[in-house]
């Protein structure tokens, strides 16, 4: 295995949890200017976007990661660094993410490419169309599998992923194991927040008490599988997970990954012999899941 060395983390930050729990904690949030679109979804339903006001260079669309939102700080902090260069970017809220349930049962998973490939699409009747994506964690995953479904077709120009689980079977057991279930009830609280705020408002199609619901395999097992077509967690981790996607990416695409990420494995990541020839991946020693601090105090 070999190890970029380009990053180096703080030294006041050692090991993987470090480095994901500060940014979450103690990044600030810078002050962004934004337009919000509402689009309608041809299934009924509808998500948000959120565009960079006054930029006319090339876009590019950013997507978050599990339960993210613009909040972020790896979203804020991109978002201020395109800004800065001049980019237009524009910031897609997977459906129920933007601070109000959406209106179908459905919801949003890793594997989700629908979405993804039709605001492209909405977005390429504009007088600037996406030119470059940038996924994390989840979203990343989702635009990955999106690259290789696309393949040499894909109206990209590039892409790039942080912290992706490209097997989803991999970091649903990672993340139940040691202090890494921390993340996994944080993530799930939310989880169960947002489905019962949702389903106060229409009838559930599922007979399920969430609050029993302890593990990712338990709820992507009796709520995420069942609410998006497929058979059970299995099945869903087998279909979605984007590291059987990445041989078949046609654009120019970076992953960055850092072996003591704390939402999966160090084997989880992809070889070399998996990635097409337009794909790089930058794997480093450090850096936690989506987190990346280097520099001083």
């Amino acid at each position: 295995m070999n190890f970029d060395p380009t990053f180096q983390p703080a030294w006041w930050l050692p090991g993987g949890h470090a480095q994901t729990l500060w940014p979450v904690l103690f990044r600030r949030r810078r002050p962004l200017t934004l337009r919000r679109e509402r689009v309608e979804l041809p299934d009924g339903d509808e998500l948000e976007l959120a565009h960079l006001v006054d930029k006319r260079g090339p876009r590019v669309l950013v997507l978050h990661g599990l339960e993210g939102s613009l909040h972020s700080h790896y979203a804020n902090g991109l978002l201020h660094a395109l800004g800065r260069a001049g980019f237009n970017a524009t910031f897609m809220f997977f459906r129920g993410c933007n601070g109000r349930p959406n209106r179908l049962p459905r919801s949003y998973h890793s594997g989700d490419t629908g979405d993804i490939r039709f605001i492209i699409g909405h977005l390429g009747d504009s007088d600037r169309p996406v030119s470059a994506a940038v996924g994390y964690s989840l979203g990343g995953n989702a635009l990955l599998k999106f690259l290789g479904e696309e393949g040499s077709r894909c109206q990209l120009q590039a892409a790039a992923a942080v912290s992706v689980p490209y097997r989803l079977d991999e970091a649903a057991d990672r993340l139940n194991k040691g202090l890494s279930c921390v993340y996994q009830a944080h993530l799930l609280a939310s989880l169960r927040r947002n489905y019962k705020r949702k389903f106060a408002r229409m009838p559930s199609p599922l007979a399920v008490d969430v609050d029993k619901l302890k593990t990712f395999w338990a709820f992507d097992d009796q709520v995420t599988a069942p609410l998006h077509g497929f058979k059970g967690a299995e099945d869903y981790y087998r279909r979605s997970s984007s590291r059987q996607f990445l041989a078949d990416i046609g654009i120019p695409t970076l992953l960055l990954h850092a072996h003591d990420d704390p939402f999966m494995y160090p084997r989880t990541p992809p070889t070399e012999k998996e990635l097409s020839a337009d794909t790089r991946l930058e794997l480093s020693r450090h850096g936690g899941h989506v987190g990346f601090v280097g520099g001083g105090y």
